[in-house]
């Protein structure tokens, strides 16, 4: 069924969703699929994650054809742009590098704080990042990880190159550019002055995490800056592939995830960020629905040691 989208003040020259869709896909065990054998779920042809049908979205050209099947059931689409390749080269942010905080904490607790609290708090930390190339504009998110003005993305949010620009909670607008990318992780740094980063988020432990935990999702889905949502973690280790054929676990979450989250953070109940959203599963051919209620998330442990290694 189409989405009626005469009541969204969309942009033609913004793209919520960069590349087509791709990974994770399911490694082990994949889910039992429940279409007829001749009619398998198919990489979609070329059209954007978020492509609602009253609008002429400008598309990307996509690499590999479109007959390459989906071993699973559901396909999960990228809430962004294709992923950039290679590690990109280092670009320092001013003051020398002292390395990213992690909570020594254990498990969340219950009663350990409202998650409006903790969207308060984290709010001001968490960016939009903005990426103009070739006469697109693309729309992805972030957050700040040290004093040094490195702020934490997804590789595929900075797909193309071109001009990136960071846009903070309080709609100050800054230059940024990208320090290093990791295609494999999915993950980028990106630099932005010293003196105007806010304050940077603390990375909590992924063995502390527990099914069940609740969590929030930050970032500027569809460019709706500050959107916060709430929900729980689903699963643990969930076997998926994210990036240019990287494979490895992910936090599997119901907090509502859509194109513009990407690398955005996924915090506990403490304000920690445990996991850097990534991805979204769903059952449309074309990859362009919204959240179905299962997203993924690179897990905290992971991003904290690749942002690290970037920054290096």
């Amino acid at each position: 069924m189409g989405h009626d989208t005469t009541q969204y003040d969309r942009r033609d020259d913004v793209r919520y969703g960069l590349g087509d869709p791709r990974g994770p896909d399911f490694l082990s065990p994949p889910p039992p699929r429940t279409w007829p054998q001749d009619d398998p779920f198919r990489r979609p042809p070329p059209s954007e994650p978020w492509a609602l049908p009253a609008y002429d979205e400008p598309r990307r050209n996509r690499r590999g054809g479109p007959g390459r099947a989906v071993a699973a059931a559901v396909i999960a689409a990228l809430l962004a742009g294709g992923v950039a390749g290679g590690v990109a080269g280092r670009v320092t942010a001013g003051e020398p590098f002292t390395g990213l905080s992690q909570s020594e904490a254990g498990p969340v607790s219950a009663g350990t704080g409202s998650l409006s609290d903790v969207a308060a708090r984290v709010q001001a930390s968490v960016v939009s990042v903005e990426v103009r190339a070739a006469g697109a504009r693309g729309t992805g998110s972030g957050f700040v990880i040290d004093r040094q003005g490195h702020v934490l993305t997804n590789a595929h949010v900075v797909e193309g190159g071109g001009r990136v620009t960071v846009v903070l909670a309080d709609q100050r607008r800054v230059a940024a550019r990208v320090v290093g990318s990791d295609q494999a992780l999915d993950l980028a740094v990106l630099a932005i002055p010293a003196q105007q980063s806010p304050q940077p988020l603390t990375f909590g432990r992924f063995s502390a995490v527990r099914v069940g935990d609740p969590v929030i999702a930050l970032g500027s889905p569809l460019g709706l800056q500050g959107t916060v949502t709430g929900g729980i973690v689903s699963a643990l280790n969930r076997q998926v592939r994210l990036g240019e054929g990287g494979a490895g676990t992910a936090l599997q979450t119901d907090a509502s995830i859509n194109p513009g989250n990407s690398g955005g953070p996924l915090v506990n109940a403490r304000g920690e960020v445990i996991g850097v959203n990534t991805a979204i599963a769903t059952l449309m051919r074309g990859g362009s629905g919204g959240s179905i209620g299962i997203g993924f998330a690179i897990p905290a442990d992971r991003a904290r040691q690749g942002a690290q290694r970037l920054v290096r």
